[in-house]
């Protein structure tokens, strides 16, 4: 269903999360009342309380406790897709008082009958309502795992544009949604995790160690983050900052440690999880950018080739060639080889650099900046943002209104493929190389990533020892 997009059932995804809400507000209500001393819960004045006359057990508690509010952080991984203003309307409006009421409804019910502690929350429907409640239980688990699918391939995108991770190869499922991709890549992995996570754990209740830390974990990172947010781009005073934020991390901290309890009752899962993506994020960085140091201490620059080949007059022959280039001042390796090997140029050659910005989108106005080197030789530096899937074909499309001829059927794209060797000897272990080239196999083909058409696409090899 993944690989077919998910537009055509997302169409139920709003109904039936709606249901969903309003069950949990029913059957919160249904048994809010029977014991009414449950609505002191709102009093903050209890909780510390429970603090102080508990000590370290209190600790210990509010580690299960804080799996009352996770979820809430999924809210902000949404609102790139749809705005503040839907999210704030669903959370105040429905969500919150619907958790609200049903949590109630369970602490009532639990104090009226202890008994029920054992599984509060679907003792809280009627016999006869009880398969029903089962059923829609499981398809808003279905709808919440495709919200955090959905979620896992949009923020590997963007990791993918941004650098940190290798080009996996990304279908996109919908001709009006731009947002609706496919990751195969990921989807393996993510099933991998499930499959693995079912086994070792064995129950949901079991989970919920890993689970606290992984949320709690997310949500410190994230306010570290917003420091450097509202300091550095936002320039807010530091007094200010302090003043949001200390609150906020003050709490988060607190539910960080209370749920370090459960480090070794499985919390080391999400922990391993988030190193070794780290460790795959900061192998690739290095060794992307020990590959570019290479190349550049190997290369020729682009403007002393130009020369050269005025002086030198290589065979011509008709129609346009582009050359992908990691660094625009630099000569293609696909642009030094075609002249090596086949010792012709083309008649028109344009070398396009692709660079992702650190914002979402970028307008088709500050897509392209162009540089006219020589007669024969065009520089186009094309910019995305980095929820765009960069396609050089539109690009070079949008380049005509600079006078630049582009017509497809007599363009062809030369590419370099690199074939890389370990060595262990300049500048990461040996082990870390092997991850790198690991994951250099494991990304799309440049053609696919860049939306080349692949009839009018040449490849010449490469092999660097790193």
């Amino acid at each position: 269903m993944q690989s077919r997009g998910t537009g055509r059932v997302s169409v139920w995804f709003g109904p039936v999360t709606l249901v969903w809400f309003v069950t949990l507000a029913g059957l919160g209500l249904l048994h809010a009342f029977d014991r009414p001393l449950i609505f002191r819960a709102i009093d903050p004045s209890m909780a510390v309380g429970f603090l102080v006359e508990h000590g370290l057990v209190s600790f210990a508690v509010m580690g299960s406790v804080f799996l009352a509010v996770t979820g809430a952080e999924a809210l902000y991984a949404d609102m790139g897709h749809f705005g503040r203003g839907p999210i704030r309307v669903a959370w105040s409006v429905v969500v919150f008082p619907a958790l609200a009421l049903n949590y109630l409804g369970q602490g009532s019910l639990v104090l009226a009958h202890p008994e029920a502690a054992e599984n509060s929350f679907y003792l809280l429907a009627p016999a006869w309502g009880l398969p029903a409640l089962v059923i829609l239980a499981t398809v808003a688990t279905v709808i919440a795992s495709q919200a955090v699918i959905t979620g896992a391939f949009s923020l590997t995108q963007q990791a993918v544009q941004l650098g940190l991770l290798p080009r996996f190869e990304i279908r996109h499922t919908s001709e009006e949604m731009r947002g609706q991709i496919y990751m195969p890549k990921v989807n393996g992995l993510l099933l991998a995790a499930v499959l693995g996570l079912t086994v070792l754990f064995g129950s949901s209740s079991a989970l919920a160690s890993a689970y606290g830390i992984a949320v709690t974990g997310a949500m410190v990172v994230d306010s570290l983050l917003a420091f450097v947010v509202f300091r550095l781009v936002w320039r807010w005073p530091l007094a200010a900052v302090l003043a949001v934020l200390v609150p906020i991390l003050a709490i988060e901290v607190s539910f960080f440690g209370a749920n370090l309890t459960k480090f070794f009752a499985g919390g080391y899962v999400p922990v391993l999880m988030a190193l070794a993506l780290a460790l795959a994020m900061v192998t690739w960085v290095r060794g992307l950018a020990l590959v570019h140091k290479m190349i550049r201490e190997n290369s020729t620059g682009l403007t002393s080739l130009i020369r050269s080949l005025e002086k030198s007059h290589p065979a011509r022959v008709g129609g346009t060639a582009v050359f992908l280039a990691s660094d625009p001042e630099i000569a293609p390796a696909a642009l030094l080889h075609n002249l090596k090997h086949n010792r012709v140029l083309h008649e028109s050659n344009i070398i396009v650099h692709v660079s992702v910005r650190n914002t979402p989108r970028v307008t088709d106005d500050e897509r392209l900046t162009i540089e006219f080197i020589s007669a024969d030789f065009t520089r186009i530096l094309m910019a995305y943002g980095y929820m765009e899937q960069p396609s050089i074909t539109r690009g070079l499309a949008l380049s005509r209104k600079a006078g630049i001829k582009f017509d497809i059927m007599s363009t062809s794209f030369f590419l370099s493929r690199r074939s890389l060797k370990a060595s262990g000897e300049r500048g990461m272990p040996l082990w870390q190389d092997r991850i790198f080239i690991s994951l250099n196999k494991s990304g799309a083909n440049t053609t696919n990533f860049y939306r080349l058409p692949a009839n009018r696409v040449v490849e010449l090899g490469q092999q660097m020892t790193i």
